[in-house]
């Protein structure tokens, strides 16, 4: 079991960097939107693993974008950052109750998982457009940047989440 997760995780980090850098680094919606859909796997990745593992990981898939894209790490700050605090992000959203044992993504509520999905997009725009605009005299670009990207990230986030999904009936 142990080992399909990790199989299944390293096939997720392939496919959504595949997809961010030959996709979506190559699409540019009104000059300025492009949708980061790679944060998906921060969002998916198993949350009773290795803390110091996962802020790894969450590194190199910040790194690899990063290198495909020629953006100086800026990819690579941003999602060692929403790594390290996807636990509190967690706590906030929902609760105590992610720290039990039986805790699963997916025995939560639709608007709990919009809710941390947005945040963890949230913090990851900030941080990543901050840094590569670097001048807080230019905040309402920064923020404008990190509203409009935001959502189009989160419109195609929560699409590829629908679309491979497990139903339940």
């Amino acid at each position: 079991m142990t080992s399909s997760y990790y199989y299944i995780n390293f096939i997720r980090f392939a496919l959504l960097v595949l997809v961010q850098v030959l996709v979506f680094n190559r699409l540019n919606f009104f000059g300025f939107i492009n949708p980061m859909v790679y944060i998906l796997f921060l969002y998916w990745y198993p949350i009773k693993e290795n803390r110091s593992v996962f802020i790894f990981t969450g590194f190199l898939l910040g790194l690899s974008i990063d290198f495909f894209s020629d953006t100086m790490a800026l990819h690579a700050a941003s999602t060692a950052t929403i790594a390290y605090l996807r636990p509190t992000v967690m706590r906030f959203v929902f609760g105590v109750n992610y720290e039990f044992q039986s805790f699963k993504l997916s025995n939560t509520t639709r608007v709990q998982q919009i809710t941390f999905l947005t945040l963890l997009i949230i913090v990851h725009h900030v941080i990543f457009f901050s840094l590569e605009i670097f001048s807080l005299s230019n905040l309402l670009l920064i923020l404008k940047k990190v509203i409009f990207t935001g959502i189009a990230t989160l419109i195609l986030c929560l699409l590829f989440g629908s679309l491979f999904s497990i139903k339940k009936e």
